[in-house]
């Protein structure tokens, strides 16, 4: 394997569900280079491409379906945080939710739809139709969470989101 794909490879191992623009800045690649590399790469399968909302991500082959959508929802941080919230809380009420992160509902509902379509969260209605949510597989979940780390750049763009939240709310 040519050094470039290697190194490629390597840090896609290290960090699975990178999306390109970050394997851009870490490797310190043009994009039409890591382009070229990726696609050789996808073609001998040494490398797994997955678009989740928006954004490819790419993963090592032993990553199942459910693990590259999680993973990479996982990278977002509000969608991360969400999680390892409901994770220590065991299940929680949304509006608790958004309190303890300080994010509107709004923002909390639009991760939530994202992670109860990949199955990572699970909306249950009580007798009064009230809503709880708790995380569904946790044990996987957690392992995933760990390898998530978001980067700077997708923690800037959450934090701008939750500041734009703030100013419309008060």
């Amino acid at each position: 394997m040519p050094p470039t794909r290697a190194t490629i490879t390597e840090s896609i191992e290290a960090h699975p569900g990178l999306h390109f623009n970050e394997l851009v800045r870490r490797l310190e690649l043009a994009p039409g280079q890591l382009q070229y590399h990726i696609r050789e790469l996808q073609s001998t399968e040494d490398v797994i491409a997955e678009s989740v909302y928006g954004k490819t991500h790419y993963f090592p082959p032993e990553y199942d379906d459910w693990e590259r959508t999680a993973l990479a929802l996982l990278r977002r941080e509000t969608a991360g945080e969400i999680v390892a919230l409901l994770l220590t809380e065991g299940e929680a009420p949304p509006a608790a939710v958004a309190d303890d992160l300080g994010i509107a509902r709004s923002t909390l509902e639009w991760h939530l739809d994202r992670l109860v379509d990949c199955g990572l969260v699970e909306k249950q209605r009580d007798v009064s139709n009230r809503v709880t949510l708790t995380v569904r597989n946790a044990d996987r979940t957690v392992e995933l969470l760990r390898e998530a780390d978001p980067t700077l750049g997708e923690r800037m763009v959450d934090r701008f989101t939750r500041l734009v939240d703030n100013l419309l709310d008060g």
